[in-house]
């Protein structure tokens, strides 16, 4: 096989957290006085780390570093009480990681959430330690699109980036898997639009996870 590991995103597609984390910001945004949003709007809003999630969602006028603050301390509070509550895997996922396994193709994450958070939601919803690595924003690595987190996988996995096939649902993704040098495999299930997905350059997109088992065959 061309492609001898893949590198998953999380949220969006591995697992949908969208309804989780809507509620937690908006019963964040309520307590501090802000109207909340419907919950499709955080779409747009997540991606880029919790820190952009909750200045995104506060809104034009809003976007003081106090406020930036208060809003991201009450979301992680809010969010580490309630991220399991309706998050889920998404279809074909768990038989896509099978396929994965069956096939010797090795695995790992690169999310833009909080590490501890990324690692607790991999753990729960993927339990017996399938994934190689499994690594969530931290503070001593620059966050996606940068594409330091993705190459230290590639150090971690000792395989060349090229061997690599980087799966994501957004632009972010896109870009940072073209700037580790990796295949850009964009999924059409997350949280993203396949506009925006070609836009910022994939090489291929899915509409189904098993799909990606066709293309690691061809």
């Amino acid at each position: 096989m061309k492609y001898k590991a893949v590198i998953f995103d999380l949220d969006g597609t591995l697992i949908n957290t969208l309804e989780d984390i809507g509620n937690s910001v908006n019963r964040v945004l309520v307590r501090m006085g802000f109207p909340p949003h419907p919950l499709e709007k955080y779409r747009e809003f997540v991606g880029d780390g919790s820190r952009m999630l909750v200045t995104r969602a506060l809104g034009e006028g809003q976007r003081d570093e106090k406020r930036i603050m208060e809003c991201l301390e009450g979301f992680f509070e809010d969010y580490s009480r309630n991220w399991r509550d309706l998050t889920r895997p998404y279809e074909g996922i768990p038989e896509l990681l099978d396929g994965l396994a069956a096939r010797g193709i090795k695995m790992a994450v690169l999310s833009n959430k909080r590490h501890d958070l990324t690692q607790k939601c991999v753990n729960y919803f993927f339990p017996g330690g399938r994934f190689d690595a499994i690594f969530g924003q931290r503070d001593s690595v620059p966050r996606k699109p940068h594409p330091a987190g993705a190459l230290e996988i590639a150090d971690i996995l000792m395989l060349p980036p090229k061997k690599f096939l980087y799966a994501g649902d957004s632009g972010t993704d896109m870009e940072t898997a073209l700037a580790a040098q990796m295949f850009s495999l964009g999924v059409l299930w997350g949280f993203r639009t396949q506009e925006e997905l070609m836009e910022k350059g994939a090489e291929a997109v899915i509409d189904h996870p098993l799909r990606l088992l066709d293309l690691l065959e061809n």
